[in-house]
């Protein structure tokens, strides 16, 4: 990604469990910040890390068949980042169970 004065990372993700992980924020300097992404389950359930719920879907949908009453949820995450230099690149964590739809990066005003 372009050097950028990043404040926060958005996330929009669910996960097959709770998910703890890290993600590391590489920056211009070349220092590394590791930082924690927390996502609630995404069956129907309260917020476990304080994330605000993006969506809810009343059935699941897989690629060739489509289970009714059985809902799930998608959560907007926050991730800050802390240092105040050039964000580089970012290293997601390897977890099967965590699921990012999409992520964007909100700049310093």
């Amino acid at each position: 990604m372009p050097a950028t004065q990043a404040d926060w990372l958005h996330l929009l993700a669910a996960s097959e469990r709770r998910c703890e992980e890290i993600v590391h924020l590489h920056y211009a300097s070349g220092a590394v910040d590791p930082e924690w992404i927390r996502v609630s389950d995404f069956w129907p359930g309260r917020a476990r890390f304080g994330e605000t719920l993006a969506a809810r879907s009343p059935a699941m949908h897989y690629p060739h068949h489509r289970q009714p009453d059985v809902s799930a949820q998608l959560w907007a995450v926050r991730v800050p980042v802390t240092r105040r230099e050039p964000l580089r690149a970012l290293r997601l964590p390897v977890n099967p169970a965590l699921h990012v739809f999409a992520l964007t990066v909100e700049t310093v005003r």
